[in-house]
């Protein structure tokens, strides 16, 4: 689970009742269902006219990645694994590393794996591997861009709602305690409108934007790592070129993970 998705929204939430609450109106006041079916009702429909029905379908599986935490291999982890690989391949040839693709569970890794056990050349590992992960940022750039367009069309449609409030408020004119609470009324879906734009929809996409680059950067460093073990460098080797993604404060490895780069001579 992300936390962090569910601690902002509650914060932000809270944020909202607590602003209206010390600015001495009701909570009851937000209640509005004309403002909550223009603001979520439109979104939803701008939505639907803006992209097809089948990019639309994976709206479930992104709030799912929102909500849930990204599984991917540490850095930390990927060293002792690749110098492990490296210091096989150099002692029993490449072929030997078939067993320990079959343990991988990550299916990026496994398939790079795989690919080097083949005697795949470095060209071809390199491009079938950038082109997998060019493919992923491509399908995670249209889930953010749909919550980036639903941060778009929120306030405005906020604006909308207000305007058909101010308009049924014109008609209570002769009545200055209905037309006060009118007029309240018609800028709940303003309220709504940039709420959910601002603290929903656009801050939805930056995660989905910021979740791709993390798992796309470390697809590069496995990459890096297989044509590493491919090429047959030392493991001491190996684990100094992966020892450069991580910040210098990280760049020291636990005892247990580094004895086996240790016995290689």
């Amino acid at each position: 689970m992300d936390k962090t998705s569910w601690i902002g929204i509650l914060l932000g939430v809270g944020v909202l009742l607590g602003g209206v609450v010390m600015k001495g109106s009701e909570l009851s006041a937000l209640y509005n269902p004309a403002a909550l079916v223009i603001i979520f009702a439109g979104t939803a429909a701008a939505i639907l006219i803006g992209f097809p029905m089948d990019e639309v379908k994976k709206i479930p599986s992104l709030f799912k990645v929102l909500f849930t935490d990204l599984k991917i291999i540490p850095v930390k982890e990927l060293i002792p694994m690749f110098t492990e690989w490296a210091m096989v391949a150099r002692k029993e040839g490449l072929l030997a590393l078939e067993d320990k693709a079959e343990e991988v569970e990550d299916p990026f890794l496994q398939r790079g794996l795989k690919m080097v056990v083949d005697g795949q050349t470095q060209e071809t590992i390199r491009d079938m591997m950038e082109e997998e992960i060019a493919a992923m940022e491509e399908r995670h750039e249209l889930g953010a861009k749909i919550f980036s367009q639903a941060g778009t069309y929120a306030p405005t449609l906020g604006v909308l709602g207000a305007v058909i409030g101010l308009v049924a408020a014109l008609g209570n004119l002769d009545d200055i305690a209905l037309l006060g609470k009118s007029i309240s009324a018609a800028f709940i879906a303003t309220l709504f409108g940039i709420f959910t734009g601002y603290v929903l929809w656009h801050p939805f996409a930056n995660k989905l934007k910021r979740k791709s680059e993390k798992e796309a950067k470390m697809k590069l460093i496995m990459l890096e790592g297989l044509l590493a073990v491919q090429e047959g460098l030392p493991a001491r080797t190996v684990e100094e070129k992966l020892l450069t993604y991580l910040p210098a404060k990280d760049r020291v490895l636990e005892p247990e993970e580094s004895e086996g780069v240790q016995v290689e001579a």
